[in-house]
């Protein structure tokens, strides 16, 4: 069985319901936050316990926004999302960022109009301080959990909400301080700090903005597919040590959720075969992943003249494009000129004008090609005419096995030849075949019959350089 850690589609399972989990776990957290922190600031009158309580709407609102983000992150791509649903939690970011915006706003209103325009009394207990400690110890803890997954998972959301909540402890903090200058100032009947309490809420009001620019900004620039430049520097980096690879031509990354799409051009020697570009297509992938390891990873190559190609190369290149061969090329040199002379083979259906006009085309991009060349000589040959006929090849052929079997006929004992085949290997001729002799018969007696009718074939034939007869007894042979 595999390991979870060797099963990719286990790994990805794993992280979904890891993310689910956590995402409702803070889900839960805030709404009981929440509820707290409200009834905490309404029998209190504490403007900064109500607008912590605010706060924790928000942070349950971001939550549920989570909650749903890696509900359909993690589906796969289909014909409407063919780049997957990783966007949605970057949307689940801006959103919790905007509706931080709107509360930081409404706290600092609030608070302005308290000191300036309506003093509220506080009504002073143990309950609001007891909350916002209960909120201090959960905002770690739900911070650590998230952290966490996000890491693992690398989820643009859950990190959000574990940044969200790591901040909202200095918050609480912050309206701690608030409560208790207030308390101390009554204490002490000094009027000042009745002031505490707004101007706890103004700085809770800045750090929920301050980290409303920074979580929108990442929003934003991952919805713009915007990657940090020192990545794309590594990463182009990385795939041009791949041997074989001439330059990148063309780098673009964007990243949807925790998945990051790569779609390259790179630049290859057009010498290279479809093996060879096949084969370091996957090298650079693996290069692209060991710095973006859950690359989707897209590559296009084109082919290009590289330094070290010989001007035997760039004559190929040109007949490659045309879509001939050519071979008995050579190049010499005349007065510090060179001349090249090829042959190269065309469809034989071409009628002759056709045939020098595809031909010359063929010289003068050579020229072009290669300026080092002063002139080109072609030799033309049709297809087929380094190819045996058909007819003439069936007509051999069967010579040769008429003269095999006459050979056979002039030995009694052979009963008959079968499946005789003839083969082509170069310029040499083979011959195979199956001879069938009386069962009872030596086998001194059977190597002096196939040696007598190897002898008399080649006879014959001597243009056949093998001959490989297998003897068989002649009941195998009796249907």
């Amino acid at each position: 069985m595999d390991s979870p850690a060797a099963n990719p589609q286990a790994v990805s399972s794993a992280n979904t319901r890891d993310k689910r989990h956590v995402a409702a776990l803070s889900m839960v957290a805030a709404t009981v936050m929440t509820l707290l922190k409200l009834v905490a600031g309404l029998l209190s009158g504490s403007l900064g316990v109500l607008s912590d309580a605010a706060h924790s709407a928000i942070d349950l609102a971001g939550a549920a926004l989570t909650f749903f983000s890696v509900q359909v992150s993690d589906k796969p791509a289909d014909e409407d999302h063919t780049y997957g649903h990783g966007k949605i939690e970057n949307l689940s970011a801006l959103g919790e960022a905007s509706l931080m915006a709107l509360s930081g706003i409404w706290i600092v209103w609030e608070a302005t109009r308290r000191i300036f325009f309506h003093r509220v009394e506080l009504h002073h207990s143990v309950w609001p301080v007891l909350v916002v400690l209960t909120s201090i110890a959960v905002d770690f803890w739900r911070s650590r959990k998230l952290h966490i997954v996000a890491q693992r998972t690398g989820s643009p959301a859950l990190a959000t909400d574990a940044f969200h909540f790591a901040s909202d402890i200095w918050a609480s903090c912050a309206v701690l301080a608030g409560l208790g200058f207030t308390w101390l100032g009554e204490q002490m009947h000094f009027s000042a700090l009745d002031y505490a309490d707004p101007l706890a809420a103004i700085v809770v009001s800045l750090m929920i903005l301050r980290i409303t620019i920074r979580l929108g900004r990442e929003a934003v620039n991952a919805l713009m597919d915007e990657i940090p430049a020192e990545t794309h520097r590594q990463l182009v980096s990385e795939v041009e040590r791949v041997g074989g690879v001439l330059a990148v031509e063309r780098a673009r990354v964007r990243r949807a959720g925790p998945g990051y799409f790569a779609d390259l051009t790179l630049a290859l020697p057009r010498r290279y075969t479809f093996e060879h570009t096949d084969k370091l297509v996957e090298e650079a992938t693996a290069a692209v992943q060991r710095i973006l390891p859950t690359a989707d990873v897209v590559i296009h190559t084109v082919p290009r003249q590289s330094r070290a190609e010989s001007i035997f190369d760039r004559v190929r290149a040109v007949a490659a494009r045309r879509n001939v061969s050519v071979h008995e090329l050579s190049i010499r040199t005349r007065r510090g000129r060179l001349q090249v002379e090829l042959h190269i083979e065309i469809e034989e259906n071409l009628n002759l004008r056709e045939a020098h006009d595809f031909v010359s085309a063929i010289e003068a991009e050579i020229l072009r090609e290669v300026p080092e060349i002063d002139s080109v000589l072609t030799h033309i040959e049709s297809e087929p005419a380094t190819i045996e006929q058909p007819e003439e090849a069936i007509a051999a052929e069967r010579k040769i096995e008429q003269a095999l079997r006459a050979a056979a006929a002039a030995l009694p004992e052979i009963a008959d030849v079968h499946d005789v085949v003839v083969g082509h290997t170069n310029d040499r001729i083979s011959l195979t075949c199956h001879c069938s002799l009386p069962d009872e018969l030596p086998m001194s007696r059977v190597h002096q019959l196939i040696t007598a009718l190897e002898d008399r074939f080649k006879l014959e034939c001597p243009e056949v350089s093998r001959v490989t007869i297998h003897p068989e007894p002649v009941t195998d042979n009796t249907r």
